[in-house]
């Protein structure tokens, strides 16, 4: 296996996971309209779940390098990055290293809430709002 067939197994799987994302987030929002993260709550749910299922079949089965590179770099990395942060917990979780864990999970939490803050703050100090556009205090 060369390295350009591992990347191109990895962006075709990127590509597919980025469009299931995306029609799963269709279709939890016309099942839900007044909730705005449905969509993503579907989709981190949804591909932590696949990353589990997909980590166990790879204990068992041994999967070429390509195509668990196309399942989890790819279409899990495409179709949310959710799916890693749980797999890594879930691990450290197993291993029995409960203050990591829960130190992971803080931390995660807490920075991803940050960064956010900063990215939206910063853009909208950068960049003028556009009419229609939700505004909050930041």
């Amino acid at each position: 296996m060369s390295e350009r067939h591992l990347i191109v197994a990895i962006a075709g799987g990127g590509a597919l996971g980025s469009m299931a994302r995306y029609g799963l987030s269709l279709f939890a929002l016309s099942t839900l309209p007044g909730w705005a993260i449905a969509g993503t709550l579907a989709a981190n749910i949804a591909g932590s779940l696949l990353i589990g299922l997909i980590a166990a079949w790879s204990v068992r089965r041994l999967p070429s390098p390509l195509l668990n590179g196309f399942l989890v770099t790819g279409f899990c990395g495409g179709f949310t990055t959710f799916s890693a942060f749980s797999l890594e917990t879930l691990l450290l979780a197993m291993s029995g290293a409960w203050e990591m864990t829960l130190g992971y999970i803080a931390v995660s939490t807490i920075g991803w809430m940050v960064a956010a803050w900063l990215g939206w703050s910063a853009g909208m100090a950068l960049f003028a709002a556009k009419e229609g556009v939700a505004q909050t205090k930041s």
